[in-house]
């Protein structure tokens, strides 16, 4: 059985400061825990003598404004590894160099010795002990959902037609966890499907114990603590093969849909108003340095926090503009020709 990685907590436990010393990087922060100086990516494609390179050593990313590289402590290694970032197998195998290396068997005795007490602190706090379970976040999916109608009245009404609703895998489903919801395919930035979201078709029947959407909840295996996290994933990300010049972030699925159906393919969600740093990440790596993000959230006071979390999270590494919407309105309120005009540099 390969070994496991939760990407999410590696990041955690790696120092950004020994990872850029261990690969020969004369590491000078500032107060703020930045870093800069001259790229040491062997495949830097501009000038040697200029200090491009930036990392912010607290938050684990980096940026080179020479050869255009950028994002997390992993993505690094996987370029200093000689390694591409953008492929699932080898963001994979620098992962369990760093793990290897920085946090398993080849760790200075010292700062394994630290985590051994750190994690037996957490185990009596928390009361676990030895029968901490293992926990995977995203796993993929060994099935998928059958006998999903796709002609349901819901999808129509809201003017979805037969091509959208057969590229997204969209159907009513008739029994289990999402019966009479709208199952939702979701995959992770390698297409790799790893949950389904439901959307109930009835907005009458939304209340606390009935939401509008219904995500997978968590579940043990043999052991295994299974638990999905939109957080740590951007929909149809994977549906954007390269960086992009243009890319549109709304915030919920049907959206998505929409402003694909009206022409304007390459937009992705959040899946809610939040941005996490995970999800920035992704989203900066779908742009080009040199491109656009439209954020286009809705009219209201969600969309508004929206925004400003967008902002926050990514407003640093890529130029974003808001394409402001009407009071109480989404993007499927809206024609083709209004994005034609709206979405233009």
């Amino acid at each position: 059985m390969s070994t496991w990685i939760d990407f999410k907590t590696l990041r955690k436990q790696l120092n950004f400061a020994e990872v850029l010393k261990h690969y020969g990087v004369e590491v000078k922060s500032n107060k703020g825990g930045q870093h800069h100086g001259f790229c040491p990516i062997p495949s830097h494609n501009g000038k040697r003598n200029s200090p491009s390179f930036s990392a912010n050593l607290e938050k684990g990313i980096f940026n080179c404004f020479g050869c255009g590289a950028q994002g997390n402590v992993i993505d690094f290694a996987a370029l200093m590894e000689g390694l591409s970032p953008k492929n699932g197998a080898d963001v994979r195998k620098a992962a369990l160099i760093l793990q290897e290396r920085f946090v398993g068997g080849n760790a200075p005795a010292k700062k394994q010795a630290k985590r051994h007490e750190a994690s037996q602190r957490e185990f009596e706090e928390t009361g676990q002990g030895a029968d901490q379970k293992k926990v995977v976040i995203n796993a993929p999916l060994d099935f998928e959902l059958k006998n999903l109608d796709p002609n349901h009245p819901y999808l129509d009404n809201r003017g979805f037609n037969k091509d959208s609703i057969a590229h997204f895998g969209l159907g009513f489903c008739g029994k289990g966890m999402l019966a009479g919801r709208i199952a939702i395919p979701i995959h992770n930035e390698q297409g790799i499907l790893v949950g389904y979201a439901g959307r109930i078709v009835d907005d009458t029947k939304v209340d606390k114990d009935n939401p509008r959407y219904k995500f997978p909840p968590k579940r043990e295996h043999k052991g295994v603590v299974y638990e999905f996290h939109k957080m740590n994933l951007v929909y149809n990300a994977h549906q954007i093969p390269k960086p992009v010049e243009q890319l549109a972030v709304v915030e919920g699925f049907p959206s998505v849909w929409w402003m694909m159906q009206m022409g304007f393919p390459n937009v992705v969600a959040l899946m809610g108003w939040t941005c996490s740093e995970d999800q920035a990440h992704i989203i900066s790596k779908l742009v080009l340095e040199s491109g656009r993000i439209w954020l286009v959230s809705d009219g209201d006071e969600a969309g508004n926090r929206c925004g400003q979390s967008v902002f926050d999270q990514i407003g640093s590494q890529r130029f974003i503009r808001r394409l402001k919407l009407n009071d109480g309105k989404q993007p499927t309120d809206y024609p083709s020709v209004f994005f034609r005009e709206k979405l233009r540099r």
